[in-house]
């Protein structure tokens, strides 16, 4: 099962804006190998710089592109294509994009894998009866407090359990964070639980001021309060917080999801396929159950990243969250076959070979840039 060919895809949609909305466009990666075996990742990053280090021609021993890493590598062997990889981009992308860029084949490669066998891929990776998980809706918070209402109104209404709001206004001033997530929770009423994702916009002091303010609303936790790198922060944070801290999405390296664990203090870790990869997400996964911390998806693209996220959060024991993106970009609606229905506000595990999705060639060439 020799890789014959990695190849990286771009696709955007005609108007990006500035909203911190990874469905606006993405980055797709399909390795075909000689077999006639075909895998899909998908990777959340720059989708530009991604394809460029997926084609990149060889510099040196030390600076290759993945492309030429790979092609001859048996892939069913993903530990080696890995270390293969890690070795070809040491001078330019051991962590960042380079990572990211990684962390897309390793989805790709896990597909191939678990299709090879003819099972789904959670069944691979040792997990022997299929689960399902609370899905919550995931949208960014409205522009103003009365917007966020109306949002919040409008999915608990379609059947979620639980509604998270993140990003846009939050961070503004103090009267205007609490006024949002007021208005969040008296939205979505008494029966649906709210989760806050503030979009790293605050110091660990100012975290804290706010957790003790939100705290009458209870929601299930507050999601990136400050900057990735502020292990330190993190750590003040989660020693004195009434509410739950998540954080983890923009990691891509197991030793950070371990620095968050112990050092941070974290109470739950959120990897992301599309920038951590399969392998990454369900060794972090481990970790994290083993030392009292939660898990749960970060995903917020299209149904490959859905698949990926699915078959990686069943194996870890106590998951019982999924992050549902309910963005209406065509990109994450409609380009899988695959939709994933929620049934009673569960989304259940694919059942077929691989990651189970396959691609709408409609919305691919549509959005695919040439």
């Amino acid at each position: 099962m020799r890789i014959n060919d990695v190849e990286a895809y771009v696709l955007r949609l005609p108007n990006v804006t500035d909203a911190c909305d990874g469905s606006q466009d993405t980055a797709l990666i399909k390795v075909t190998t000689d077999d006639g075996y075909i895998g899909w990742g998908e990777v959340d990053s720059c989708p530009s710089v991604v394809k460029a280090i997926v084609d990149a021609p060889l510099s040196h021993q030390l600076c290759n592109g993945l492309s030429n890493i790979l092609c001859g590598e048996n892939a069913a062997n993903i530990d080696d294509c890995m270390q293969s990889m890690y070795e070809g981009v040491n001078y330019y992308g051991r962590s960042g994009v380079g990572a990211h860029a990684m962390a897309g084949v390793n989805i790709a490669l896990w597909d191939i894998k678990a299709k090879a066998s003819n099972q789904p891929l959670y069944q691979l990776l040792g997990v022997k009866e299929a689960r399902k998980f609370r899905a919550y809706c995931s949208v960014l918070f409205g522009d103003t407090p009365t917007a966020t209402y109306e949002l919040a109104r409008r999915f608990a209404d379609m059947g979620f359990t639980a509604v998270k709001f993140g990003w846009g206004p939050m961070g503004k001033n103090e009267k205007n964070d609490i006024d949002l997530v007021r208005q969040a929770k008296k939205g979505v009423g008494d029966d649906v639980d709210i989760l806050i994702d503030a979009g790293q916009v605050w110091d660990w002091k100012t975290a804290l001021l706010r957790a003790e303010q939100f705290a009458e609303f209870a929601p299930l936790w507050i999601e990136e309060p400050l900057s990735p790198d502020d292990i330190d922060g993190y750590a003040q944070l989660t020693a004195r917080s009434p509410l739950p801290i998540a954080t983890g999405e923009a990691e891509s390296d197991l030793r950070e999801f371990k620095r968050l664990v112990l050092d941070g203090g974290l109470h739950w870790i959120q990897p992301d396929p599309g920038r951590c990869g399969i392998t990454t997400f369900v060794d972090a996964g481990e970790y994290a159950y083993k030392n009292g911390c939660r898990v749960v998806n970060h995903s917020f693209k299209s149904g490959i990243t859905i698949a990926a996220s699915l078959h990686a959060l069943a194996t870890v024991p106590d998951a019982n969250l999924f992050e549902y993106s309910m963005s209406d970009s065509p990109i994450r609606q409609n380009l899988t076959n695959e939709t994933f229905k929620l049934v009673d506000g569960y989304i259940d595990l694919p059942d077929s070979p691989g990651l189970g999705v396959t691609i709408d060639e409609v919305t691919f060439q549509k959005y695919l840039v040439h």
